[in-house]
């Protein structure tokens, strides 16, 4: 069995006496392609929010365990700059992009939780300072180019084709190193050659060893991404399984895909 990288223990969170999740429980393994599916409502993006530390939960845990140790850290509590740095990195389902920032520029904020340069070292520049800079630029670049990107490395970020802002949100959460990387929708508003564009590019960042929980509404992207689907309603996970299990199980028929 494949390392756990994440566990999720019996999460709840209310929201003015909704009770928003529901005593959610699930894993993701080390070099998965994860999905979280469900109805509009049915909890997928505040579950996100917990796991990244914008929402405080109610009830239960998230464990993160690093590639590197066998022991869980705790996410309750933390902030979500101290997720980030923890390894556990997102996009959003809304692009959140600084627009009139370049694209280089936008990638480069996501290296900020990995640079050391503090207030005195941007004033002084030392030798340090100028190294982790060019650093940062190369890895940056790198990732556009990565991400087909790169002829646009000196435009407005706001300036992009819709999907080039797709992929350039995943290429800023790429850029603080994670080892899990929860996407949040990506295909969202997208036309059919963009969405098999980024099917490619999922399948591409997952073949580095990187594991992936996405949410999505596309169901062919889904079930042919996926190795694992989790489905969730009014908050509560109702399925749990591989593409052909999700597709032909009752419960997820009736809530979600359809008769």
């Amino acid at each position: 069995m494949n390392k756990y990288l994440l566990k999720i223990n019996n999460l709840s969170i209310d929201f003015g006496g909704i009770r928003a999740l529901n005593r959610l429980s699930f894993d993701i393994r080390q070099a998965e392609i994860a999905a979280l599916i469900g109805p509009n409502g049915a909890g997928k993006t505040t579950l996100f929010n917990c796991l990244t530390g914008i929402y405080a939960f109610s009830e239960g845990d998230i464990l993160l365990f690093p590639p590197e140790s066998e022991k869980g850290i705790s996410l309750k509590g933390m902030k979500p700059n101290q997720i980030t740095e923890k390894g556990l990195a997102r996009t959003f389902q809304n692009i959140r992009l600084f627009s009139r920032m370049t694209v280089l520029e936008n990638v480069m904020i996501g290296r900020h939780c990995r640079t050391r340069a503090y207030i005195l070292g941007a004033l002084f520049r030392n030798a340090a300072t100028r190294k982790e800079e060019r650093e940062t630029v190369d890895k940056s670049y790198a990732l556009l180019e990565k991400m087909g990107l790169a002829e646009y490395v000196n435009e407005p970020a706001g300036n992009l084709p819709y999907g080039a802002q797709r992929r350039l949100e995943i290429a800023r959460a790429l850029a603080t190193d994670p080892f899990l990387l929860l996407l949040d929708e990506p295909a969202a508003g997208m036309n059919p050659q963009e969405t098999s564009d980024i099917i490619d590019l999922i399948r591409e960042i997952a073949s580095d060893g990187l594991s992936i929980l996405l949410i999505e509404h596309d169901m062919k992207l889904v079930m042919s991404l996926s190795d694992r689907i989790f489905v969730i309603d009014y908050g509560r996970k109702i399925a749990e399984g591989d593409p052909a299990e999700i597709r032909s199980n009752p419960a997820v028929i009736k809530a979600y895909l359809g008769a």
